[in-house]
Order: structure tokens, then C-alpha cells, then sequence
């Protein structure tokens, strides 16, 4: 079937009929024929998409509104036409009410007529056809949508101008604690219900032009702080629709601080480095326990492990390479090579690495390439 062509299928028991309806019709679409409903879906399937079904209503197998019913069954946009006679007009118009036929064309019929309904009968087809196509690329837009949202570390609810929560990704119901889907219930409502006063409080007050609120949650599992924010939504003619209120975790922000802090001083330090690493790195290790310990789970929390993880690692393996060549006369060269390389990658702020870490560096790739140790620290 060319792109430019529609399918239609004529079903009846008579082939005379068929004869007629293909030669009426064969201008203008790809017509099949079948002499019984059996026959009819057979086609159907092996064709699809055909656009329009046109079938006897007294057929031997089964009526043709049982037929009709089994194509709606199966293939729901294709448009489906019953050719009936005054005789039949009240099953007929039963099932055009339940949905199953699209129209009806009485017993003799005019060509002319006939070709009018067919045709909008295809033009019916191609607008539910694409409805169908809108919404299943709506339907996939939202998927994708979704996964990117539920994926961010801010939590977002979109809320309408009558407080009902039209949209909440995972984070924004993680933390809260929200355990049913909140979409359709009012706002206000979902935090009360939940414990949620101080956060309720800090949303009523949240207009697009006011600052953010730092809210702690600590009731039940929560053991949280957030930072609440608010984004207003306005629609095509710039009419208020309703705002977003965007939830940052920033409960590890006070150690995350402290973390910038001792790196800070790491970066900073003049003249020798060593003493530094060793109180950075008694330093980090005091901080990661307490992050352990801490009641609190969230992605802020998670990086700052990883963070200071890293910090450590680097800060160990400096400190144990520069101890190798001041001690050791001929120490594994690959393998101090490759503890810098680990610890260079580990290190959080890979486009700074202190001068001293560099000059150690340089130290080793010399000793690896003359096998000449002059064992004395760079740190």
C-alpha cells in the first residue's frame, strides 16, 4: 500500500456486493473483501492498519455487529461501517450506542452517499490514529521526564494556584516521608497528615519573590534539614497557574564546610606539606565518623562519604610514598608510581594539586627512570 493510500475491508456473504464495493472503490483505496467474519479478521490482522471495516449485518457465522464487535475488540481506531436493512435497524443503532459502529448505511444505498460516509469514516480513522500517536509520545515524554526528575538531588512539587499537588518527584516524597502518591491532594493537607508543621508553615509563606527558609524535619525516620525555595509557574499568556517549591537537602552542608576547610588549608600551606597532610588527614578522619554516625541518609550525605573517602585515600598514599624514598634505598618504583597515580585521581580537586604533591611527583618519574634514590622527602 502506497503512503498516500487507505485500506478498507468489505465483508459479506454475497460476492456480488464485494464485486460492487471493490469496483466503487478501488480508485480511491486498497480494497480487500472476505465472505465471512472468520475470513474478515483474517485479513484484518495479516493488513493492518486498515482504516475502515464494512460488513453485512446478516452474515451466517455471526451477525455483523458480533463482527464489528470482535474488530473494535482488537483494533479499537479502525473505523467500523454496517451495512443493515430497515429490518435490523434496532440492533443496528444498540450497537452504534455501545460504541462499536461508527455509522450505518441502509439497505439499497446511493454510491455518492456511500463514498461521503467512507470518507469520513478514513478521516475519522486518521484523527484517532493520531490522538492515539499524541498520546502515546505524551505518555513517553512523561516517562522521560520523570526519570530525569526523579533522579535530581532537589526535591520539586508542583503545586496549582489551589494548593493541590499536580506533580512531586522522588526526592521532594523521599523527603518528606511521603508514602502514598501525592498528586491530586492538597498540599497543606499531605504535610499535616504527615507531621509536617514547620514545613506547611514555611510553604504558606513561600512566594516567588521572598527568600529561601531552612526547615528541619525530624519527626518519625526524618532526620533532615532543607532548604525550601519558590519558583511561580505562569501559563502561555503569563497568567499565575501556580508555583514549584524546590527542597534542597543541606543537612551535611555544616561538615561538607568543614571538609573545604581542611582542604583549603592543604592548598594553602607555604614551605613544607607534611605536617599539614597529617593534621588534614586526623582531621578528615574525625569528620567521616561522624558522618557514620550521623542519623541522616540523603545524596548530600552520600557525596560528602565519597569526598571525604577520597581526600583520605590521596593524603595516605602522599604521605606513604614520600616516607618510601626517604627511607628506602631502592623502593618499588612502579608501585610508587602507581600510589601517585591513585592518589592523584582520588584527590576531590583534581585541578589542584599542591606544589609539594607536584614536586613529589617529579621525584618519583626521576627515581623510576635512573633508578637513582636521593632519600630525602619532597613533602
Amino acid at each position: 500500500m502506497s503512503a498516500e493510500r487507505n485500506r478498507i475491508l468489505v465483508v459479506d456473504d454475497e460476492e456480488a456486493i464485494l464485486e460492487t464495493m471493490t469496483f466503487t472503490f478501488e480508485d480511491d483505496y486498497d480494497v480487500l473483501t472476505a465472505t465471512s467474519a472468520a475470513k474478515g479478521l483474517e485479513l484484518l490482522e495479516r493488513n493492518h492498519p486498515v482504516s475502515v471495516v464494512i460488513s453485512d449485518q446478516r452474515m451466517p457465522e455471526m451477525t455483523g455487529v458480533e463482527f464489528l464487535s470482535k474488530v473494535f475488540e482488537r483494533h479499537p481506531a479502525t473505523a467500523r461501517i454496517i451495512l443493515t436493512g430497515f429490518a435490523d435497524m434496532d440492533a443496528t443503532i444498540g450497537a452504534i450506542n455501545d460504541g462499536h459502529v461508527y455509522a450505518y448505511v441502509t439497505k439499497p444505498w446511493e454510491p455518492d452517499q456511500l463514498k461521503q460516509v467512507i470518507r469520513r469514516a478514513v478521516d475519522h480513522n486518521h484523527l484517532t490514529r493520531e490522538n492515539e500517536r499524541l498520546l502515546r509520545e505524551l505518555r513517553e515524554a512523561n516517562v522521560f521526564l520523570g526519570a530525569v526528575m526523579d533522579n535530581l538531588d532537589l526535591g520539586a512539587l508542583a503545586v496549582d494556584a489551589s494548593g493541590v499537588v499536580r506533580q512531586a518527584n522522588r526526592p521532594a516524597r523521599e523527603f518528606l516521608g511521603l508514602a502514598e502518591e501525592p498528586h491530586g491532594r492538597k498540599l497543606d493537607e499531605i504535610l499535616a497528615a504527615g507531621g509536617l508543621e514547620d514545613v506547611a508553615a514555611a510553604a504558606a509563606r513561600m512566594t516567588k519573590d521572598c527568600p529561601a527558609e531552612d526547615v528541619a524535619l525530624s519527626g518519625g525516620p526524618r532526620k533532615l534539614r532543607i532548604r525550601l525555595r519558590c519558583q511561580g509557574l505562569f501559563d502561555a499568556e503569563g497568567r499565575d497557574i501556580g508555583r514549584v517549591l524546590i527542597l534542597r537537602e543541606i543537612s551535611h552542608e555544616p561538615l561538607r564546610t568543614r571538609l573545604d576547610e581542611s582542604l583549603g588549608q592543604v592548598l594553602r600551606a607555604e614551605g613544607e606539606l607534611r605536617a599539614e597532610l597529617e593534621r588534614a588527614d586526623a582531621q578528615l578522619r574525625e569528620l567521616g565518623r561522624e558522618v557514620e554516625a550521623s542519623p541522616v541518609q540523603s545524596a548530600g550525605m552520600a557525596d560528602l562519604a565519597d569526598r571525604l573517602a577520597r581526600s583520605v585515600t590521596a593524603i595516605e598514599h602522599w604521605l606513604a610514598v614520600d616516607e618510601a624514598l626517604a627511607r628506602e634505598d631502592y623502593p618499588d618504583a612502579q608501585m610508587l608510581l602507581e600510589r601517585l597515580r591513585v592518589a592523584n585521581g582520588r584527590w576531590p580537586l583534581a585541578d589542584q594539586i599542591p606544589d609539594r604533591v607536584r614536586e613529589l611527583s617529579r621525584a618519583v618519574e626521576t627515581y623510576y627512570e635512573t633508578g637513582e634514590n636521593p632519600k630525602r622527602r619532597s613533602l
